[in-house]
């Protein structure tokens, strides 16, 4: 009765080191296919809009299209577009992609 108990305890530290060890690696494969790729891209859209000039067309991420007129809107943080005759102050944190960069790729 007492080597039964120790081989069920054996098997049960096992399973338990097996169990560990593949949510170990599941939570590597989780970290490269879904964080790691997201703060990259985190990081290009960082770098794109402290690069933004004059002239650049652009999108928000209300969905409206729009030429840079001029960085300094006030604040640091905010831009002027045209757009469809008008002018809007926005956020540089509200522009989602430059449009010439999709349009010179098509």
């Amino acid at each position: 009765m007492q080597n039964l108990i120790i081989t069920l305890q054996a098997q049960g530290q096992g399973n338990m080191m097996q169990t560990i060890t593949f949510m170990g690696l599941i939570f590597i494969v989780f970290y490269f296919f879904m964080v790691r790729p997201q703060q990259k891209k985190l990081k290009q859209q960082k770098k794109y809009v402290e690069e933004l000039k004059k002239g650049d067309l652009v999108v928000t991420t209300g969905g409206i299209h729009g030429k840079v007129e001029s960085l300094d809107g006030g604040t640091a943080s905010s831009i002027i577009i045209s757009s469809e005759g008008s002018r809007l102050r926005i956020e540089k944190s509200a522009i989602s992609s430059e449009l010439s960069a999709n349009l010179n790729k098509a």
